[in-house]
């Protein structure tokens, strides 16, 4: 039997767990454990979300995955960036295409997602406006 006040570390260890999944795109796996109650929306001390994460390091199928379980694809990390812009800055095209279709906001964070492209001369990412 474990001691009570074990559970917190193996909270944050399963955290920590569920982030590293996120960044190397491990889709089944993390939405097995998102689908058994692990909260979709989780996020890091930095504030960088499962969602972000997997934007971030360019998984289309886990961002897409995560959006239809609900996570929110306009939350902000805690330097104010959403996971679209991320997605813009690194170029990953089909992240930033998964998530203009589940309804990201490009105008979304300091510096949005539309500053973002039009500072690196990535406004071919975004539709016109």
């Amino acid at each position: 039997m474990t001691d009570s006040h074990d559970a917190p570390d193996d909270a944050v260890e399963l955290a920590h767990q569920l982030l590293d999944l996120a960044r190397r795109g491990e889709t089944e796996r993390l939405t097995a454990y998102v689908d058994a109650g692990a909260p979709v929306d989780l996020a890091g001390a930095d504030g960088n979300t499962l969602l972000m994460l997997a934007a971030y390091h360019g998984h289309a199928d886990l961002v897409g995955a995560l959006a239809e379980r609900g996570a929110d694809v306009d939350r902000l990390n805690s330097r104010f960036q959403s996971p679209l812009a991320g997605a813009i800055f690194k170029g990953e095209a089909d992240v930033v295409t998964t998530l203009l279709e589940a309804g990201a906001d490009p105008d979304a964070g300091q510096p949005s997602a539309r500053g973002t492209a039009e500072y690196f001369g990535r406004t071919d990412l975004l539709p016109p406006v």
